[in-house]
């Protein structure tokens, strides 16, 4: 079920500024993982942002936004990805065994099935996006990551994409960027809620575990298809 705003921002300037300071905050934290601070400030302008219902992951609070305008990364990718849906079923493609796994896991138990996702593509090498794609960040869709390998949200955007094939709820799962405060660098994961509990789908952690047990992950923002989440401690 898709989760329920509990409440609307007022939009008082007070909020909009404390809202636009934090924006900025994560865009300093993150980087080239976050977009402009035009698009940024504008964004904190709208009081648009709201409690959910699902469990918080890691110790933040999260306020939520249904307009993805300011990543387009994110976006990008899944429209790469219904792209490449579309051109495999109008003629055979290249898909690098993509189409096949998927295919070898339905009717599955839920559990196998993450778990499985999870080690699949944790087996694919990691690329940094300068050495592949000759850019700060690139979100990659799944049959590009399939070919070339990826990064962190590379594996995070595939595992998604598989598990929503199989027909798991988009809104029971988010990409998560974060920092990883053992490392010292921006990270990226997938989040996933089952039965009221958020589970770990990491190219880091060989298996799937809950976010629970997890305490060096600070995270700045999670998304998914249908909105976003900006996370405060």
């Amino acid at each position: 079920m898709r989760p329920r705003p509990a409440g609307q921002d007022s939009g008082h300037p007070g909020q909009q500024r404390s809202l636009r300071n934090i924006l900025h905050v994560a865009a300093s934290m993150l980087g080239p993982w976050v977009v402009e601070l035009s698009i940024l400030a504008s964004l904190a302008a709208v009081p648009s942002f709201a409690a959910q219902t699902y469990p918080e992951i890691f110790g933040t609070h999260e306020l939520h936004s249904e307009n993805l305008q300011m990543f387009p990364k994110w976006r990008g990718a899944v429209d790469r990805y219904a792209d490449e849906a579309r051109a495999c079923e109008a003629a055979p493609c290249k898909d690098d065994g993509w189409k096949k796994f998927v295919d070898g896991e339905r009717g599955k138990d839920l559990m196998t099935q993450l778990r499985e996702i999870n080690t699949a593509m944790n087996k694919k090498p990691y690329i940094t996006d300068p050495v592949n794609w000759h850019v700060d960040d690139y979100w990659a869709a799944p049959l590009q990551f399939m070919h070339k390998d990826g990064d962190c949200e590379d594996y995070a955007i595939a595992k998604y994409m598989a598990l929503r094939e199989l027909g798991f709820p988009i809104d029971d799962m988010r990409i998560v960027v974060l920092n990883d405060l053992n490392l010292g660098v921006a990270h990226a994961i997938l989040v996933v809620y089952v039965d009221g509990k958020a589970l770990v789908l990491d190219n880091q952690i060989s298996t799937v575990v809950p976010a629970s047990i997890i305490h060096h992950y600070k995270p700045v923002y999670s998304i998914n298809e249908h909105g976003w989440w900006l996370h405060r401690s």
